[in-house]
């Protein structure tokens, strides 16, 4: 009886524990989530393709030079709508930001809630602000158990739709400006600088991404949640003034570099010095083999982008250099170290792939446009991916890319078609020679024009 007593026991206590191994209690989703990545994000404005050490030797970025050695690199990564605010809604929210009604940065007069723009040929409406409605990374990032840090410039309107209003537990360094009126203190117009940086101590003299950086750096060092975090450093540089860091301009001016472009030289250095702080908080917390970094840019640069085409100014936005941009992944335990690939993508990209990372599970919503880079960060290839589409508010103005094929499209009625792959400086316009090519995507431009562009 006593021995039939004892199996009796066992296989109470055996289902018992079988039945605890199924209900997660507190400590252990607790522990859970924190085994769930940590994520970064450096989104840089108007950061040219070619504007780092190795593509570039007038540039010197060690610090990035050894993130892309540790990582996986983009060679073809685009932004869809490559203008400030248009390229800020994209990353936010997974979607072309054409169909949310941004084909190029907010003005500074919010009393309306779309703008023009006097050289637009069209005059097509633009937002002056990112509707509250549309959802952002953060938001699904916290419904995930992330705590969403941002620091820096977010140019998708006023303080009523402020990055705390789409789901941001902490905001630094933001303003209503699109753009610093100098690096050095004071940074902004009066009635825009931020007054946290008076209550951080910040004084004359100090240099603005120092400033945004030793916050980021110190929200790193000192986060004491267990949940995961995602920290969003969107940076003010290197887009203009151009104002050089003054303890880094002399090297470039002893380079020969003209005035403006010694000045962009130091700003992409303090970039790099920058890049190098955010790394060297996370290993000292110790948290970076759980950390992904991720590395883009807004936008092409307003220099030169040799060998690509075009760039910020000069009416070819949509060429390689001013829609393509660096972009580099390192996801410890997933991307493979001093890897590249060709495959294009674009920072839409990046939402789908977020929620992924941060929930283990692919995401599906035919609401967005974007696709998860998962499968590429793995080592594989994306299904079902061909076209590209992107959109501009000058004569050229719209685009899409078919694999190695690129279609540019103008209101004045001319189209030109390039190898990109081939022909990177896109100097050889293959329009009347590869007609069925041609055709193919002037027929996929106009159908999505259709079903994309709003009309108001």
């Amino acid at each position: 009886m006593n021995k039939f007593l004892s199996i009796i026991s066992i296989l109470t206590l055996s289902i018992s524990l079988i039945g605890c191994k199924g209900q997660v209690t507190k400590e252990e989703a607790k522990l859970e989530k924190s085994d769930k990545p940590n994520i970064v994000l450096l989104f840089v404005d108007d950061w040219g393709w070619g504007d780092l050490g190795y593509r570039n030797s007038i540039f010197e970025t060690p610090n990035i030079d050894k993130l892309k050695s540790e990582s996986l690199d983009f060679n073809r990564a685009y932004i869809p709508t490559p203008t400030c605010s248009p390229s800020r809604a994209s990353i936010l929210t997974g979607k072309e930001a054409v169909r949310m009604g941004f084909v190029r940065h907010i003005s500074e007069n919010e009393e309306k809630e779309f703008n023009l723009w006097p050289k637009d040929p069209v005059q097509m409406p633009s937002r002056n602000w990112l509707p509250l409605s549309e959802v952002t990374y953060a938001e699904k990032l916290k419904d995930l158990g992330y705590y969403n840090m941002f620091v820096g410039k977010w140019h998708l309107g006023e303080q009523a739709h402020y990055p705390d209003q789409q789901g941001f537990d902490g905001v630094y360094g933001t303003t209503d400006a699109g753009h610093p009126k100098s690096y050095y203190y004071p940074f902004f117009k009066t009635k825009e600088d931020p007054k946290q940086f008076l209550k951080s101590g910040i004084k004359e003299g100090d240099y603005l991404t120092n400033v945004l950086t030793d916050k980021a750096t110190d929200f790193i060092k000192t986060y004491d949640k267990k949940d995961p975090f995602m920290l969003s450093f969107w940076y003010y540089t290197v887009h203009g003034p151009f104002v050089g860091r003054k303890d880094l301009l002399k090297k470039y001016k002893e380079k020969g570099l003209d005035k403006k472009y010694a000045h962009y030289a130091a700003m992409v250095e303090a970039l790099d010095e920058s890049v190098g702080r955010i790394r060297a908080s996370v290993e000292e917390k110790g948290i970076a083999d759980n950390t992904v970094i991720i590395l883009i840019s807004d936008q092409g640069g307003a220099f030169t982008n040799a060998p690509l085409s075009g760039g910020k100014k000069g009416g070819n936005t949509l060429g390689e250099g001013g829609a393509r941009v660096p972009f580099m992944v390192l996801y410890p335990g997933v991307t493979k170290a001093n890897t590249s690939t060709d495959i294009p993508v674009q920072s839409i990209d990046l939402f789908p792939t977020l929620i992924e990372i941060a929930s283990g599970k692919p995401y599906q919503d035919n609401t967005i446009q974007g696709k998860s880079l998962m499968p590429i960060l793995k080592g594989g290839d994306i299904d079902k991916r061909n076209l590209f589409f992107f959109r501009s508010y000058e004569d050229q103005y719209a685009a899409v890319i078919d694999g190695d094929w690129k279609l540019i499209k103008y209101h004045s009625g001319l189209y030109k078609l390039f190898n990109v792959v081939k022909d990177v400086s896109e100097t050889n316009n293959l329009i009347d020679t590869e007609t069925k090519k041609a055709e193919a995507l002037k027929g996929a431009l106009s159908n999505w024009e259709k079903e994309a562009v709003p009309v108001y």
